[in-house]
């Protein structure tokens, strides 16, 4: 079970050695004002998030945190970038802010749903094309696009797999599509994974031009109508997400990636 000094200093950015003299120094306490004194004191992980109060301040212990972005154009998905405004600014004030990343990416000219998790191993499972976890976008086009064939390969050899593409009515479009004028037709595209400006090439493949795009699903969530641009809200990935990663067969020959391991909270 996590301690509670590791779980402080994980929470705070604190060195092991601060956390620990503060703990002895009775600047930890619970909510009701009773001192918590032994660093080690192990608190199980059904009982996070708990708060504490720490130097007159609340605090709520977490081992991890899940949120849902509502990404602008404009800003990319990254940690740090020399030439434009990041996501992650925009996320980097929430809990354990320092070790949120993001699954999978949108790119500087697509808004809608980012999901961030701290976790290394979930993140793997929602981005690996073994798990197929599906994407839906809505598009503004310059034109009408013509139906795909059953064997449409794009320009790099890769066959994307659409599982919907259809018309979107005026009625449908979410608040986060940017609509630019010139736009002639409206679409949304159901894939099971996502490769580079897949969406962007599959449209140029059927002849249209996307000017605007939004990402409005990821597997069973849903970007909210009234979050605004910019704006987050926290998540339960694991509860969301609960009997859904089924990864497909492995093909004859193809290597099992193994998942990245997750930060350390127990005693060392």
């Amino acid at each position: 079970m996590p301690r509670l000094d590791l779980l402080i200093s994980h929470n705070l950015g604190l060195s092991r050695g601060q956390v620990t003299r503060a703990v002895r120094a009775g600047r930890v306490r619970t909510p009701e004002g009773e001192p918590l004194r032994d660093p080690g004191l192990k608190i199980a992980p059904s009982a996070l998030p708990r708060t504490v109060i720490f130097d007159e301040e609340p605090l709520a212990l977490r081992v991890r945190y899940h949120l849902l972005q509502h990404k602008p154009v404009g800003v990319v998905t990254a940690l740090r970038d020399d030439r434009h405004r990041t996501a992650y600014e925009l996320v980097r004030e929430a809990p354990l802010g320092r070790d949120l990343r993001a699954v999978g990416r949108l790119d500087l000219d697509t808004s809608g749903l980012l999901l961030w998790t701290t976790e290394g191993a979930l993140l793997h499972r929602l981005t690996h094309p073994r798990y197929a976890v599906r994407r839906t976008y809505q598009a503004a086009l310059t034109g009408p696009w013509r139906a795909p064939p059953l064997d449409l390969e794009l320009d790099d050899g890769h066959r994307p797999e659409i599982l919907d593409l259809r018309p979107l009515a005026e009625g449908e479009v979410h608040p986060g599509l940017h609509v630019p004028q010139g736009t002639g037709a409206l679409a949304s595209i159901t894939i099971a994974s996502g490769k580079f400006h897949e969406v962007r090439r599959i449209f140029a493949a059927l002849g249209a031009e996307v000017l605007g795009l939004c990402r409005v699903s990821f597997g069973p969530l849903e970007l909210p109508r009234d979050l605004p641009s910019g704006e987050h809200r926290e998540i339960d990935l694991h509860a969301l997400f609960a009997g859904t990663l089924h990864p497909a067969p492995l093909a004859p020959g193809e290597p099992d990636e193994a998942a990245p391991l997750e930060p350390l909270l127990e005693d060392e």
